[in-house]
């Protein structure tokens, strides 16, 4: 039986009883090591594949809002069905070879920056509910404006509208947990990319961005790529902490 002086306060404050919040950071942390564990066996790319393109879109958007936000112009946005993707951005940048590290740099720590905000969204049910909304319809705006793959245009869309149905139908503490569940996933995606942080080369599509971000800062790239795992990890740590933490 509820206490109602304690369920008012629910109400008012729109937060997760404690009770409720100790088994969802248990079942988040669960998730993470489940997460890791399907990462080593063939079949986990494919459970674990929507994630995947998820976790693209922010690293590709990271380099073409940073672009836009240091002067440049974001011309398009690819991401093709093999979980891989490419940003494309021109026009000159402010603050030289410091701007086109920043753009490169961007995109690794894309995931783990969004993540961290989707965690920090969460600590109050209501802003978890306008979250997806806002991550669901920024899905589809960058398809109308960016994406330009046929892959990327269905499976953003897609995204997109799963995301905000879950915002609209889902009863609130799913949406929290999604909200959560999302963050999580974005955060620790940058270690399923560890081999293109520590390499030089992005097959294809030429300089991984450790090795563009060696190229204008000097540092060899696996100090870069060193340093953005040891941030991501922070980042996600410290957003549970907050996130968690008892007022």
């Amino acid at each position: 039986m509820r206490e109602p002086g304690k369920n008012f306060e629910f109400l008012h404050n729109n937060q997760a009883p404690a009770a409720i919040e100790r088994t969802g950071f248990t079942w988040l942390i669960a998730a993470a090591l489940v997460t890791v564990l399907l990462w080593q066996i063939p079949a986990g790319d494919y459970i674990l594949y929507p994630f995947t393109i998820l976790a693209t879109w922010f690293h590709e958007m990271g380099h073409g809002l940073a672009a836009i936000i240091l002067g440049g112009d974001f011309r398009q946005l690819q991401i093709y069905g093999n979980g891989s993707g490419v940003a494309f951005h021109s026009g000159r940048l402010y603050l030289g070879s410091i701007g086109r590290a920043l753009v490169a740099a961007a995109g690794p720590m894309g995931p783990p920056i969004a993540g961290a905000g989707l965690i920090l969204a969460s600590r109050k049910l209501q802003t978890a509910s306008f979250c997806l909304k806002v991550l669901g319809g920024f899905l589809l705006f960058s398809v109308l404006i960016w994406v330009r793959s046929l892959f990327g245009i269905v499976a953003i869309t897609l995204l997109g509208l799963v995301i905000l149905g879950i915002s609209l139908k889902a009863p609130k503490w799913m949406q929290g947990f999604a909200v959560q569940f999302l963050g999580v996933q974005a955060c620790i995606s940058t270690y399923h990319q560890l081999n293109y942080l520590f390499s030089s080369n992005a097959g294809s599509l030429g300089l991984s961005d450790t090795a563009q971000i060696q190229q204008q800062l000097f540092l060899p790239y696996w100090f870069w790529g060193g340093l953005m795992a040891i941030a991501s990890l922070v980042i996600l740590v410290q957003s549970l902490r907050i996130a968690y933490h008892s007022d």
